[in-house]
């Protein structure tokens, strides 16, 4: 038997049976979306992350770093920025709040913070999340397809059916507490991933000096940290890579773990593990990509060549570089990666349709095990769309992530930061920051003009920020919520 199938066997074995006993944990919809509220800042912290960043960052940031040089670093710098704010400035008041207001979701508190008796707040996260969390499950399908078809020489097709049959079942049975425990294992296969390999990999280049003078030998464009045909295109690079960090704060998948954990004392733990897992994950991810174009060099990738796809290129080093048995965790660790994203935006999914949708519009008396068997029946239905579109899908796993961070960083960034933060922010500025927010990163990702003017992050933050502000001006609440931070300013 093959060592990678054999691994993967092992591996499908853990989460399986983690998933089947956080199964018996969940009596209550509280216990299924929030884990009770039990997590400890290792778990919380480690889970944070390897949802927050998904199967792009071991196959679509080295792929982008493979394909362009050093000005990914940006990348590096504007998510671990991201992480540090989103930690520093939601974590904690969104936990304290979310317990005193008893709210479930991201979609929960908005409606509890804004008084939202008539449910247009819930109403338009919940189409929100279901929207773009629907192309962003399924470009973790779609990098397990990569995958598994790079390393088992399998279709790509039977690699995201494995990836989505696995996750789907663990998550659906067992809930925040099964995705939590399972992302603390897969994080740290990840960690190790990422810190090693490209040490392996430099080694062999003769140290940094080695991998500077190959990287030089391939033109000047491969060392620029902002590259560019022109002034604008080498500015609008920097600015997109570093605005990738504003989505952090907005990802509901995220903010879940925060909502989640054990008490708000254990936030400022879980702040210095996450912040040094990022740096350690994303600079890893960064010198994968260096490291793989100095030694095989850019004429190696394309179609016919011995890289066809840019994104295959972390599994290919693995297999190169490294003892079989290490390069199965490697391996491993890239599916781990789509699961711990996957597992956490089902998760959310399911938040929104048995609680926002479900227990709060249509029954508030619905039976808690009723509501979790819904939960559990909406994750496996959003996840066959996502896998048809997976299926469908003709684009790299990075893309179809950043279209989806964006989305959700716009809509749900700033209403969420100033709801927290500034207390005259009112329901109609809410609302409107949604709107606008999630308006702009459609048309701009969908205007090839726009598209290649700046990454729709950015304006669709501004947007939604300024309109969360002029609108909370123009429309004020009658009231704020009592005894929530927002209040007090």
């Amino acid at each position: 038997m093959s060592p990678l199938i054999l691994g993967m066997i092992i591996y499908s074995v853990v989460i399986l049976a983690v998933g089947i006993l956080s199964a018996r944990l969940n009596r209550t919809l509280d216990d299924y979306l929030l884990a009770g509220r039990s997590l400890g800042p290792w778990v919380a912290a480690f889970s944070e992350r390897a949802s927050g960043e998904s199967a792009w960052l071991l196959i679509g940031l080295p792929g982008l770093a493979f394909a362009t040089g050093l000005g990914t670093v940006w990348v590096g710098v504007g998510c671990c920025a991201g992480i540090a704010f989103s930690w520093l400035m939601i974590a904690r008041r969104l936990r304290e709040d979310t317990a005193a207001m008893g709210a479930l979701t991201l979609s929960d508190y908005f409606a509890a913070r804004h008084r939202d008796h008539n449910n247009i707040l819930r109403l338009t996260a919940t189409v929100i999340i279901l929207f773009f969390f629907t192309f962003y499950v399924a470009a973790q399908f779609l990098a397990a397809g990569k995958v598994l078809n790079y390393y088992l020489d399998i279709p790509p097709l039977a690699g995201m059916a494995i990836g989505a049959v696995l996750v789907l079942f663990y998550t659906a049975a067992g809930g925040l507490l099964a995705v939590c425990w399972t992302d603390l294992i897969q994080g740290i296969i990840m960690l190790f991933t990422l810190a090693v390999l490209p040490l392996v990999v430099i080694t062999e280049l003769g140290g940094p000096a080695g991998l500077e003078h190959n990287l030089a030998q391939f033109g000047g464009q491969y060392l620029d940290l902002a590259p560019g045909a022109t002034r604008w295109a080498a500015i609008s690079g920097v600015l997109g890579s570093l605005a990738i960090g504003l989505g952090y704060m907005g990802q509901p998948h995220l903010v879940l773990r925060f909502m989640a954990i054990t008490s708000p004392d254990e936030i400022r733990k879980g702040r210095i593990i996450a912040i040094v897992w990022a740096v350690i994950a994303f600079f890893g991810a960064i010198a994968i990509g260096l490291t793989g174009l100095a030694h095989y060099g850019p004429q190696a990738m394309g179609p016919g060549k011995l890289i066809p796809d840019q994104e295959q290129l972390m599994p290919m080093m693995a297999h190169n570089f490294l003892p079989e048995y290490l390069a199965v965790i490697m391996i491993v660790g890239a599916i781990a990666a789509m699961m711990s994203t996957a597992d956490s935006q089902l998760i959310a999914i399911a938040s929104a349709v048995s609680e926002d949708i479900y227990r709060k519009l249509i029954n508030p008396g619905a039976d808690q095990r009723f509501l979790v068997a819904l939960g559990r029946w909406a994750t496996l239905l959003v996840g066959v769309v996502a896998f048809v579109l997976a299926w469908k899908a003709d684009d790299f796993v990075y893309n179809m992530v950043l279209y989806a961070w964006a989305g959700l960083g716009a809509a749900f960034g700033p209403p969420l930061l100033l709801s927290l933060r500034w207390k005259r922010t009112s329901r109609a500025g809410v609302l409107a920051g949604m709107v606008t927010g999630t308006v702009t990163v459609i048309l701009w990702y969908n205007v090839p003009a726009l598209k290649g003017l700046l990454y729709e992050m950015i304006p669709g933050f501004l947007i939604s920020l300024l309109a969360t502000i002029v609108f909370s001006y123009r429309f004020p609440s009658p009231a704020t919520q009592e005894g929530s931070h927002g209040a007090q300013g």
